[in-house]
């Protein structure tokens, strides 16, 4: 019986591939758990006050300390723009592949808990770094000075030893975001019971509270901290975020005996490398379809515990399974697996499959958060050329726009998770109202509404400042006239990147969880990069033969609502592509949730 623990029973309702090797059968009933393990009680929403908390004071933080450090490195350090955005962009880039280094720790060896824990710590370290920048004198350069004679402004630039000291203080919250960011969700989730009802509902819940709690701390740190910045000091504007990430580690460790820790469970990276290098060895050997044939695959847990994520078999990169299937000396007299290389469990091929299924969605991506790329670019372009002031003495900052969409965010994600969702449930009986497919896919259509809306907006924008020809080229039209494609700007948020964020959680393994939200953070990237192709080719290719530059200096002479069309076409022909692949995908979380409760059903009879 050893033996036949590590084969797996295909019923008759399901479709399967056999192949030519003889193998012994086994029993009707496959055991995947050990039965002296019992089902986790997980705290679910008791946890929550800590890890929300801790989310959102440590966000409040890192980006009270980022959202305004141009405007930080161009006075203080006196670099010139282009010096300073590509410190930052290089800063980006760097914590976004960092996010993969931080998830496979986590996944691998150390755990979520202990990752955030530690990550937690480094962030500290460079956010104390940056803030004594701002205290010590000496680790800036000098203030600039006027010179009295011709009246101009000289400015001491910083010297390598204050740049080296910057510099190692943004490698230290590079770090910490990197370890942060793809375990904070996975670990918020690992708190509920995906294996009832409730815990379900629970999750899908959560994606949404915990991107409301980020959007209300942009939108302080966009007001609050951002004035005290300005207008108090620096010091103080970094003082207080960094105050706060020290309360929200030790809020985080306070809850340490409530959370419920999974434990990683080794490479991911060499059990990937297993199946590729198995089912290569194996490609002689034939599947045969709708055969169904007892202990074909070899199926078995790598501790015997419970297996909560036990993926579906997939009908997608079959040839794969070829890795699992038994043949000759591949089992030990005790069952165990004689050579990881050539032979692999079942659900090893279908952790790969799982992710090479995501992969064209996750590509998808890519040109929506291009589009979300512009909300901090030519949005402020526009709104530097537009009427912003609210009541005579007031005027609102440019680069404070993106409230719009926040406030817009903070205001549909309570009325989407606690009113449009339960009524769309009693339409579509679907547990979630819409499926996430279908989410990411309304997220994309407000992505390609907002490029045209936007297009449509400068038009008469543009219109309107050349009929009225102002010495300082603004048009006599208010500043909420970009409100419309704000919001659809934050309706996207609420569908599409949320949706992204779902869709990783739920179809991944617990195990693979850190990883696969690492994925949106690559995706974040290659959107903003992708974005600064286009910008430069649009640059290259128009403001030839006397005609205007579409992204001129000064773009009451550009055309920038043609190039905001040519992101909403270019978001038509993603949104087809989105479709053809999500038209024939098939969820993996349908099929845990079943196998779950089959076993449930087992135990308990």
């Amino acid at each position: 019986m050893a033996r036949e623990k590590c084969f797996l029973n295909l019923s008759s309702d399901e479709s399967s591939e056999s192949s030519d090797a003889l193998l012994p059968e086994k029993d009707d009933h496959l055991d995947l758990l050990d039965s002296s393990s019992a089902i986790q009680t997980k705290p679910g929403w008791k946890a929550m006050p800590y890890i929300l908390a801790n989310e959102s004071i440590e966000k409040m933080a890192t980006y009270g300390l980022t959202t305004n450090f141009m405007v930080y490195l161009v006075r203080e350090y006196h670099m010139d723009q282009v010096s300073a955005a590509n410190i930052l962009n290089i800063w980006t880039c760097g914590y976004s592949l960092l996010t993969i280094v931080g998830a496979s720790v986590a996944d691998i060896y150390l755990g979520k808990f202990l990752t955030i824990a530690l990550a937690s710590l480094a962030t500290l370290v460079g956010m104390v770094t940056i803030t004594l920048t701002a205290f010590v004198p000496q680790l800036r350069p000098p203030p600039c000075f006027i010179d009295g004679q011709q009246h101009l402004k000289h400015c001491i630039s910083n010297t390598k030893t204050q740049l080296g000291f910057l510099l190692v203080g943004l490698s230290w919250l590079a770090i910490g975001t990197g370890g942060i960011r793809p375990c904070s969700i996975p670990f918020g989730i690992d708190q509920f019971d995906s294996t009832t009802v409730e815990g379900r509902k629970s999750i899908h819940s959560y994606f949404n509270w915990y991107y409301t709690s980020s959007t209300v701390v942009m939108l302080i740190n966009q007001t609050l901290v951002i004035y005290i910045q300005d207008s108090v000091s620096w010091a103080w504007g970094f003082s207080i975020p960094t105050l706060l990430m020290s309360c929200a580690i030790a809020l985080f460790l306070a809850g340490s005996q409530i959370y419920h820790h999974l434990k990683p469970e080794g490479s991911t990276y060499v059990s990937f490398a297993q199946v590729l290098v198995a089912a290569y060895k194996k490609r002689h050997l034939k599947l045969h379809d709708n055969e169904r044939v007892l202990g074909v695959f070899s199926d078995v847990s790598l501790d015997g515990n419970v297996v909560l994520s036990k993926l579906p078999l997939a009908a997608q990169l079959s040839s794969l399974k070829k890795a699992a299937l038994v043949v000759d000396d591949d089992l030990k007299d005790d069952g165990s697996c004689a050579n990881p290389w050539r032979l692999c469990s079942i659900q090893q091929v279908e952790e790969v499959i799982c992710f090479m299924k995501i992969l064209p969605i996750w590509a998808s991506g890519g040109i929506c958060f291009m589009t979300y790329a512009q909300e901090g670019t030519f949005v402020v372009s526009q709104a530097l050329k537009m009427d912003r002031h609210i009541g005579p003495n007031f005027q609102m900052p440019a680069g404070s726009i993106k409230m719009m969409s926040l406030i817009s965010l903070c205001i549909c994600l309570p009325f989407y998770d606690r009113v449009l969702q339960p009524a769309l449930k009693k339409i579509t009986k679907h547990e979630n109202g819409i499926t996430t497919l279908q989410r990411i896919g309304l997220g994309y259509l407000f992505s390609i509404l907002f490029a045209a809306v936007a297009g449509l907006v400068e038009q008469q924008r543009r219109a309107s400042a050349l009929s009225h020809a102002s010495a300082d080229g603004v048009a006599p039209m208010s500043l909420f006239w970009l409100f419309p494609q704000l919001m659809l700007l934050g309706l996207f948020e609420l569908f599409g990147v949320v949706g992204h964020i779902e869709l990783y959680n739920k179809e991944f393994p617990e195990k693979m969880r850190s990883i696969a939200n690492s994925l949106i953070y690559l995706c974040v990237a290659g959107g903003t990069y992708l974005s600064t192709l286009v910008v430069s080719i649009v640059y290259r290719v128009t403001g030839k033969h006397g005609q205007p530059n579409w992204l001129g200096n000064d773009i009451n002479a550009g055309r920038l609502d043609y190039f905001y069309f040519l992101i909403a076409a270019l978001g038509v022909l993603n949104f087809v592509y989105f479709w053809s692949c999500a038209r024939g995908y098939t969820y993996n979380y349908k099929a845990n949730v079943n196998a779950v409760e089959t076993i449930q059903t087992d135990i308990l009879v």
